[in-house]
């Protein structure tokens, strides 16, 4: 099942039908540990909407209420290997080698609600930094008892050049306004996604694909519980929390992003988000 946020409410889609939740607040929504079993009840008595009649859907907006925006660091040998290449100059490549090989994962803190963007906006790209890609995340969503509920796209924008001069540059290379891109929706399972789950992500320019590339889940090292128990140890996320999970995708070294381009992220079943840079 699949929950949108619209400026109109919420929206769910189970089995291609749509259904507007009598609840209106996102947070009191989402943040339930029965989140799927709850929402299979709520069918059985909501208004069947007749989108799938070529009616217009209302304009879908980031899956996000008040809920922080948290990323995970090195996950993915490919991001390993990037990471030392970017810092080799600045002293840093044996950091994320060393990030790669621990127990403890890398955590950072990604965006705010209100920096997030969702399918169909603009990501932004900072005008300090030469160098900058999109990384495209399997992002988890968890209730405030830690309990993962679902999924969803996340485009955890990057200024490599920044973070290349030095990895205490970190939150610099990574939070700024339109950093952060989330959706199209929230889905809901209680099934834990195929190691086979493709992660893709096409990069348009002037009509022309000019980066392309996919992933499988399988190649993630860190599994969701692991990321999620370090993140609850010692804060709690009163509205839920989202974790971005890292990525396995990483352009080429002498590409970066421009102004125009657009950015397609696939993972199903989720759906695609899609970003312009601004």
């Amino acid at each position: 099942m699949k929950l949108y946020r619209t400026l109109h409410g919420i929206l769910l889609e189970k089995e291609n039908q749509y259904y507007r939740l009598h609840e209106s607040d996102w947070d009191t929504v989402v943040n339930r540990d029965d989140l799927h079993a709850w929402l299979v009840t709520q069918t059985e008595s909501l208004l069947l909407l007749p989108f799938t009649d070529g009616s217009p859907m209302p304009e879908v907006i980031a899956p996000i209420g008040t809920q922080e925006v948290w990323a995970s660091g090195v996950t993915y040998f490919r991001s390993r290997e990037a990471r030392m290449e970017e810092s080799e100059k600045a002293g840093g490549g044996s950091f994320y080698d060393r990030v790669y090989s621990a127990e403890r994962p890398e955590l950072f803190f990604k965006a705010n609600a209100w920096r997030v963007v969702g399918d169909s906006g603009k990501v932004r790209i900072r005008k300090d930094s030469g160098w900058d890609v999109p990384e495209p995340e399997l992002t988890l969503f968890a209730t405030s008892s830690g309990k993962l509920v679902g999924y969803t796209i996340g485009n955890d924008m990057s200024s490599r050049s920044i973070e290349g001069e030095n990895p205490l540059y970190l939150p610099q290379a990574k939070s700024y306004d339109g950093s952060a891109a989330l959706g199209p929706c929230l889905y809901v399972t209680d099934e834990v996604l195929s190691p086979d789950t493709e992660i893709s992500i096409a990069i348009i320019r002037d009509g022309e694909e000019v980066f392309g590339n996919t992933v499988l889940l399988s190649q993630m090292k860190r599994k969701p519980d692991e990321l999620l128990g370090f993140l609850f140890r010692e804060m709690a996320f009163p509205t839920g929390v989202y974790l971005m999970t890292g990525t396995g995708i990483i352009p080429p070294s002498e590409f970066t992003l421009q102004s125009g381009d657009k950015i397609y992220i696939t993972i199903e079943p989720i759906g695609t988000l899609v970003n312009t840079v601004e």
